[in-house]
């Protein structure tokens, strides 16, 4: 496969846009459902990209002009490159490089980053509160989110190349498995810090639009803005594809398997819509005492019991 094809269109940067957009209809249509409203038209989130791409972009006066238009560039690169990995150790489980996974893990962290970049270039103190927000946030979900990812690479014996933890699967069965107490208990804590990523309520502090207007997001408009919501979108396919690869063993693309792995896809994308529907938003200092606690134990537990064997 061409590599700029690979990573411009299949499986990277149109690819994962145009699915992007779609889950993130899903989403907002199981949550008007939810809350007994219509919800929007398929194409929606592809016209409010479009009209956001239209809007004037503004600059807000002393702030750093090229950080502020620069961030939102590097958060989508960012997630159009772990797609593409992702994508790739799914379809061509040989190829890939090693540790391309702590690659992945690296990269997921670049579109917090963007935020929080963004949001303190602005120098607006509301852009500048959420993004101290983002900062503990991503700091409390990093390490709970890493010892999670700890536990497939023990179990498939030190893996630390994507294509390995999908042959491994293949051959020894999911990590996410009744046999293995520490599959089970690792998937749950990485879903947890996954909604933290996404920053999705429980944990959307950094934005929470009735306290501080977006936060990070209040100074952006137009095309920069369009490429937020864009990587916001991109994200929400993107990291649960990455957990259905590192515990629910990939994506399989013959007979009956085609249903059964977008059944995978599907349950994590409907817990992530349960969650952020059924709960209240917390504090930063709840989410930090949460992750940095019952989220980061659960985690230690479940890499001990990888260790064991279990």
């Amino acid at each position: 496969m061409n590599p700029i094809l690979a990573y411009l269109i299949f499986p990277g940067f149109l690819f994962t846009a145009v699915v992007g957009m779609l889950v993130s209809w899903i989403d907002r249509k199981v949550t008007a459902r939810v809350q007994w409203r219509v919800g929007p038209p398929l194409l929606q989130p592809l016209y409010d990209f479009i009209k956001l791409l239209g809007k004037e972009t503004i600059i807000p006066k002393g702030s750093s002009r090229i950080t502020f238009l620069l961030a939102p560039v590097f958060g989508l690169a960012a997630v159009t490159l772990v797609s593409t990995l992702i994508w790739m150790a799914i379809l061509f489980p040989e190829k890939g490089f090693t540790g391309d996974l702590i690659v992945v893990i690296y990269f997921l962290m670049i579109p917090s980053l963007a935020v929080i970049i963004g949001g303190f270039a602005s120098k607006n103190p509301i852009a500048s509160l959420g993004a101290s927000r983002e900062m503990k946030l991503m700091l409390a979900d990093e390490l709970p989110f890493i010892l999670a990812v700890i536990v497939p690479v023990i179990q498939s014996g030190g893996a630390i190349r994507l294509g390995e933890l999908v042959n491994h699967q293949n051959n020894y069965g999911m990590i996410f498995s009744w046999q293995y107490p520490s599959g089970i208990i690792a998937l749950v804590v990485a879903v947890i810090a996954m909604q933290a990523k996404l920053t999705l309520v429980p944990f959307d502090i950094p934005e929470a639009e009735t306290e501080i207007m977006s936060g990070p997001y209040v100074e952006y408009s137009g095309p920069p803005l369009a490429v937020f919501k864009l990587t916001r979108m991109m994200m929400l396919f993107t990291l649960p594809m990455t957990l259905v690869l590192l515990f629910l063993g990939g994506m399989h693309f013959q007979g009956w398997a085609i249903l059964w792995s977008i059944l995978k896809y599907v349950a994590l994308l409907v817990l992530i819509t349960l969650i952020r529907n059924t709960n209240p938003r917390v504090r930063i200092d709840q989410a930090m005492k949460f992750f940095w606690g019952p989220v980061t134990i659960l985690g230690i537990v479940a890499v001990v019991l990888a260790l064991l064997g279990r």
